[in-house]
């Protein structure tokens, strides 16, 4: 069970952080208006760097991938606040009424592209750690804040932290992708494939000598359609999920037969559910003739891109499922966190979406719970944004939460 935190501590750490309020979220506002897309993170990571410096870190470097990480304390227990900095593009310039970048305020809240997702967690986790080293709730432990690069490939930068650089293995994490202040502990898993259909290229006005490789892939793509009602169900990550995200040819001109043509599935999977039967799912769907022939395969995905740095490090594009179980102690912190600090009594909950916890908790088992202001449901539209005051009472949370274990 988590410790009772006396009042006066929370009415300390509420009164400062009330007063760092301005400080707080004018870092959250100069952090979204760096860009940071497609693993860009160099620029941003250089101004949470400054931040964490200021504020008296002990240790504030920059790792081989480069993601940014500062830390305090040397203890022997371990923990971890993991906020990816990158964000995904802004796609359709003109769908945006505002600067995506620069953003707009409305009502208490701010609109811009990383928002929501994810620098929304950054600056409390940066302004918590410090406020809690100063009202001295962080002995016997060594914490990080950790400001890494996700969305192209989720637990990546986590791995890096595990097995490369600092090569360090917490005993707790806490991720800071949006949970509407609520704490999660969990979401569904996912496996990334294609679908490579070969054919014969021929002018399409003599398209009966050419073999279409896209109509091949028709009667897969319409089954993997109907398919859903089949996936496995668990009762609280929910449902698995199958959805055609892509599709390429490779044709001789617009006035050819295509000889190749390619699908990409994103297939999110719950308990009971592996890799290897998501991926053997789909090869059933393929008609009998073309397994025959040979000309339909299906692959799983494969990362290996390098980072802005350089670093590369290869891993197949699975991502476990996860869930921490409601009784762990890091569960019941939260929750006692929570109510100490007078949040609206909530059940624990789950993302829809994929985290930095595919590895955590997928595949290191590192007990790890979710925590964040702002809402999933604006994650990667015109609409991604925060609220400023959530955004400041977060920093109560990372501040009060290891006070707790």
């Amino acid at each position: 069970m988590s410790k009772d935190p006396s009042q006066t501590t929370v009415t300390e750490i509420q009164r400062r952080v009330a007063a760092q309020w301005e400080p707080i979220s004018t870092f959250f506002r100069e952090l979204c208006a760096i860009p940071s897309m497609a693993g860009q993170i160099e620029a941003v990571g250089k101004r949470m760097a400054q931040e964490m410096e200021s504020l008296g870190y002990d240790e504030v470097r920059f790792d081989k991938m480069g993601n940014i990480m500062g830390r305090i304390g040397s203890g022997p227990r371990v923990i971890v606040y993991d906020t990816h900095i990158d964000t995904v593009g802004i796609a359709d310039p003109d769908a945006w009424k505002w600067d995506p970048f620069q953003g707009k305020i409305e009502d208490g809240v701010l609109f811009a592209r990383g928002a929501g997702d994810e620098k929304g967690s950054a600056p409390g986790m940066v302004y918590g750690l410090a406020l809690a080293r100063d009202l001295g709730l962080l002995d016997g432990f060594t914490c990080y804040v950790f400001g890494n690069m996700e969305e192209d490939c989720d637990g990546i930068a986590p791995n890096t932290f595990v097995e490369i650089d600092p090569q360090v293995r917490p005993d707790f994490v806490v991720i800071g992708e949006p949970t509407r202040m609520k704490v999660y502990r969990g979401h569904k898993g996912r496996v990334e494939m294609k679908v490579v259909a070969k054919g014969r290229s021929a002018h399409a006005a003599s398209n009966h000598l050419g073999d279409n490789a896209i109509y091949k892939l028709l009667p897969v793509i319409a089954a993997i359609r109907d398919m859903e009602p089949q996936l496995g169900d668990d009762p609280f990550l929910g449902h698995g999920k199958i959805t055609v995200s892509d599709i390429r040819a490779q044709t001789a001109s617009l006035n050819a037969v295509p000889d190749e043509a390619t699908i990409f599935i994103d297939r999110r999977v719950t308990f009971g559910e592996s890799r290897d039967e998501a991926i053997e799912q789909v090869r059933r769907l393929i008609p009998a003739a073309n397994q025959a022939a040979g000309d339909i395969k299906v692959d799983m995905l494969f990362y290996d891109i390098p980072s802005y740095t350089g670093f590369v490090y290869p891993v197949d594009k699975y991502y476990p499922a996860w869930a921490l179980d409601e009784n762990h102690a890091l569960v019941q912190a939260g929750q006692a966190a929570r109510t100490a600090l007078g949040l609206p009594a909530a059940p624990t909950g789950k993302w829809d979406f994929s985290t930095n916890g595919t590895y955590w908790m997928g595949k290191a088992n590192i007990p790890s719970i979710g925590f964040g202001p702002g809402d999933e449901t604006t994650a990667h539209t015109v609409n991604d944004s925060n609220r400023l005051d959530d955004v400041v009472k977060a920093t109560e949370f990372y501040a009060l939460l290891p006070a707790l274990l």
